[in-house]
């Protein structure tokens, strides 16, 4: 696949960082050379100084036979312009463009980007996306993560083991008899600077980030298996009114009503805008980092504080304060990476990678064929496939056993006429079952070999 990548801010050079690994031919453009150098020094991929939306930087990038476009810029204008200058003038087929104001996504603007004006096949939004992520942590209380799977009948959940915990120190071949009708599967462990797919001779212990497949109708007891019993917050205090703090917000009220909801935004103006968009929030002006703010707030009687600022630092610290109030449960976005380390020792419950959510996102249409979804887990360290199984598939009819797989990769779980099967090693993969696969990050090639996916496009 040949593809023209905009942008080499940590999106784009992310994105190309996966395509270059599976052999793809990717070009990335990017108006820095300071970005554009620190491409060419750490990826196998061409990379040229530009403007991607010039009709002339496109072609030299090789527009003319390219399968796909991802334009992830820090300009919404430049990504839809690019994306249409590849239709117009290089009949690009498949154009992805991130797309960062909402006032572009409303419903009643949408036909700008049909075929016969913009034609954009795939639009990411990444604070929408960042919001829904929350969303979804929010409805599983104690979930580091929760990603639903094959029409949601089946979840990724991450949690965080404490103390508390059962099964700490219990080798995980034991679980199946410590919960015979429990449909689970632990499919990664990350414990510190260490991460792996587990054996069944692996124990799980206490602050690992246990990463696992579970029937959703199972949820609650799985929740409860791993110690985790939390109730669903029904008071919220969101610190930081950009576009994600919005968009959240806009959810929570659309999907909770009966959920209190509050904003704490520093900036007077933006605070009485988002007043004015929202109807059941109530919006605090001031730094949440001030402690009469947080009284206001009335942080010490609040479930989950959600701290979404673009400020990574302010983040941490509104997290550690709010915990030091009484705040049970404290979220926190962060964008840098040299702060992955520290989490495991701060007392902060989950963490927000928006990159590695946007990542995910455009990953999920650029694996097309048989691959119906795919999320990215850890920083790089692997990822989930819902995959098809073709009736010409070599795996079909084998028991899971011989299938071998590579070492870092593990079947969590196989949906067949809606209901779901935890995989033994007896048991088979038959035509049409849609199998939960996790795989690091090194052997996702591999793994799609093995169920005979190959890349196609729209």
């Amino acid at each position: 696949m040949k593809v023209i990548i905009c942008g080499a801010g940590q999106v784009g050079s992310n994105i190309a960082r996966h395509l270059a690994a599976e052999a793809n031919d990717v070009t990335v453009i990017d108006s820095s050379p300071e970005l554009i150098q620190k491409i060419s020094d750490t990826l196998d991929v061409k990379a040229m100084v530009g403007f991607a939306s010039f009709p002339n930087v496109l072609e030299q990038a090789g527009a003319s036979d390219a399968d796909m476009i991802i334009a992830a810029t820090y300009s919404d204008e430049v990504n839809m312009v690019a994306c249409q200058v590849a239709h117009s003038l290089f009949n690009v087929p498949t154009k992805v463009a991130r797309v960062r104001q909402q006032i572009y996504l409303r419903e009643d603007y949408m036909a700008l980007f049909s075929a016969d004006h913009m034609p954009i096949d795939v639009i990411i939004s990444p604070e929408l996306e960042v919001a829904k992520a929350v969303a979804r942590r929010l409805l599983l209380p104690g979930a580091s993560e929760m990603i639903p799977l094959a029409g949601d009948k089946v979840r990724l959940i991450g949690v965080r083991l404490g103390e508390d915990c059962p099964i700490i120190n219990t080798p995980l071949r034991q679980l199946t008899a410590l919960f015979p009708d429990l449909n689970i599967n632990v499919v990664a462990i990350m414990r510190g600077d260490t991460q792996f797919v587990p054996h069944g001779d692996d124990q799980m212990l206490v602050k690992d980030e246990v990463y696992f497949v579970a029937d959703t109708k199972h949820m609650m007891r799985a929740m409860a298996a791993f110690g985790h019993e939390e109730r669903e917050a029904q008071r919220i205090v969101i610190v930081g009114g950009g576009n994600i703090g919005l968009c959240l917000a806009g959810l929570l009220e659309a999907r909770t009503p009966s959920v209190s909801t509050k904003i704490i935004e520093r900036d007077r103006e933006r605070a009485e805008q988002i007043a004015q968009s929202l109807t059941r929030t109530m919006v605090l002006h001031g730094d949440a980092l001030d402690p009469e703010i947080l009284e206001e707030a009335n942080v010490r009687k609040t479930e989950t504080l959600i701290a979404l600022t673009d400020d990574d630092e302010t983040n941490i610290l509104v997290s550690l304060l709010a915990k030091r109030y009484g705040c049970q449960r404290t979220v926190a976005l962060i964008n840098k990476q040299t702060y992955n380390s520290l989490f495991s020792v701060l007392d902060i419950d989950a963490v927000v990678n928006p990159r590695a959510i946007t990542v995910s996102t455009i990953l999920q249409h650029v694996r097309r064929g048989r691959v119906r979804a795919v999320h990215t887990i850890g920083d790089g360290f692997g990822e989930v496939l819902e995959v098809e199984a073709m009736e010409t598939s070599g795996i079909v009819g084998m028991p899971i056993r011989d299938l071998k797989l590579p070492q870092g990769a593990i079947v969590g779980a196989i949906v067949r006429d809606g209901e779901v099967v935890i995989p033994r090693g007896s048991g088979v993969v038959r035509a049409n079952d849609r199998v939960i696969v996790f795989s690091t990050e090194a052997v996702v090639k591999k793994v799609e070999k093995m169920f005979a996916v190959r890349l196609e496009y729209f």
